[in-house]
């Protein structure tokens, strides 16, 4: 039997995003991304080995693939290339680490 435990809480931060109105005017807004916590009993399989395809343009960045859990069960999330949100932002790669009989996961994040 795997146990399984996930909370969802909003969690703001200062990053403004550009709203455009029905009126056309632009606005900012904070983003509110909803950060979860998932903590499963049983470890996550090793990681797949990918192989990247071309990189679409310079600026792209490679996000490697991880493990998450979905319908009580480990589904691999193929890696792909990505544009940074800003010059000079570094990828915070995902990953599962073991609390005690758990093991929690951590969300990657532009950084």
């Amino acid at each position: 039997m795997v146990m399984t435990t996930t909370t969802t809480t909003p969690m703001v931060v200062a990053t403004p995003v550009a709203v455009v109105t029905d009126t056309g005017y632009v606005t900012t807004a904070t983003a509110v991304p909803v950060v979860s916590t998932t903590l499963v009993t049983q470890a996550p399989p090793m990681l797949q080995q990918e192989v990247p395809h071309a990189q679409p343009t310079p600026q792209h960045a490679w996000l490697a693939g991880y493990w998450s859990w979905r319908n009580d069960q480990y589904e691999w999330m193929a890696g792909h290339w990505e544009l940074p949100p800003s010059s000079g932002s570094v990828w915070v790669t995902p990953r599962w680490e073991q609390h005690g009989n758990a093991y929690k996961f951590y969300e990657g994040y532009w950084n």
